[in-house]
């Protein structure tokens, strides 16, 4: 790991702080960047997501998906957490923490529509941040696709339906457009560009100028998350400032639902015996959020103004630092994963 990889935290942090310094300062600027969008998808935001994803979609041997069913324990764990278990704990911490012990804190007329913003930010599990996550964990690339892509096909179908029985409605609308946009720009496209520039690098049958390119573009994909974190935290800058108290206080549910996610996550992958280079990622996928599609969701149903939509910013807001933070505890933890008998012995039987 590379001087700056170690010390990506202190990075992080000082983005958050430069995006909100920025956001109050020049508000104007991030006003017109952040006005730069296709059906509530930020045009310069997706750029920055395909130079994160490019680089980890190059390591990805599409001939190999193939053999990604010997990693269904990992595959039902995630979709478990995913679709059966993160909305409605959502909820429930959304009702404990919003509708009773904070209750007194928050402005009444809001209590309803910030809770319904916790349950829309949980009910789509995440599509692009992953792949950097998974990357940085030593993941799985081929299990992190095909669960993203797997994620991408029930979120058509699903989304509605739980959000609209959670939130007690009879019908929801959904962004289809953004939906559908979302998964073009973040996973179809970057994978297109990666499988095209990969056949190309070894069209000679040689790895040697993959690797050589692959080098090239890991800080390049590092840098383009902290930009991200810059434009993302000047968007909402003024928020932070106006609304602090609300914000810290939408934020705690929020991070206990990540915590309770991804520890379930990676407990039952120990539990059942998969290897870490597949918990990792599967615990990451399956405590993220998909914040694009939770805001623009929350923005349609209650407005721009509306705590919902609040509620879904501040799931931006907490998301990259506080994912890291899992990372952390994924990559530290990993002896001990490895050290239950039920990894050891799954471990031995697929040793060649």
């Amino acid at each position: 790991m590379s001087t700056f990889e170690r010390y990506l935290t202190v990075w992080v942090f000082l983005c958050i702080v430069v995006g909100i310094a920025l956001g109050h300062v020049m508000p104007g600027v991030f006003h017109a960047i952040g006005s730069a969008e296709v059906a509530k998808v930020n045009i310069p935001v997706a750029v920055l997501i395909w130079l994160m994803v490019i680089p980890m979609l190059l390591k990805i041997d599409f001939g190999s998906l193939s053999k990604v069913g010997k990693y269904w324990r990992g595959i039902g764990v995630t979709l478990f957490i995913n679709w059966a278990v993160k909305p409605f704990s959502m909820a429930l911490l959304g009702w404990l923490f919003v509708g009773w012990l904070f209750r007194p804190m928050l402005p009444a007329d809001q209590i309803d529509s910030y809770i319904a913003g916790l349950i829309i930010l949980a009910a789509a599990p995440c599509t692009a941040m992953v792949f950097v996550w998974s990357n940085l964990t030593k993941g799985e690339p081929h299990f992190t696709l095909s669960q993203v892509a797997l994620n991408d096909a029930i979120m058509i179908v699903a989304f509605a339906p739980i959000v609209a029985m959670l939130l007690g409605l009879s019908a929801i609308t959904v962004p289809w457009d953004t939906l559908t946009i979302s998964v073009v720009l973040y996973i179809l496209i970057p994978v297109a560009i990666s499988q095209i520039v990969r056949r190309l690098l070894i069209a000679d049958g040689s790895m040697r100028s993959l690797d050589a390119l692959l080098a090239r573009l890991q800080p390049l994909s590092l840098i383009a998350l902290l930009a991200t974190l810059i434009l993302l935290f000047g968007f909402q800058g003024e928020q932070i400032i106006a609304q602090p108290t609300i914000i810290g206080l939408l934020a705690v549910p929020i991070l206990i639902q990540v915590y309770f996610n991804s520890g379930l996550a990676y407990l039952l992958n120990r539990m059942s015996g998969e290897q870490h280079c597949v918990a990792g990622p599967s615990a990451l996928i399956g405590a993220s959020n998909f914040f694009e599609l939770a805001v623009a969701a929350a923005i349609s149903l209650f407005g721009f103004q509306s705590g919902a939509a609040l509620a879904t910013v501040v799931g931006v807001l907490i998301e990259v630092p506080v994912m890291l933070s899992v990372v952390w505890i994924v990559n530290r933890t990993k002896g001990w994963y490895e050290a239950s008998p039920a990894v050891s012995k799954n471990i031995a039987t697929e040793r060649p």
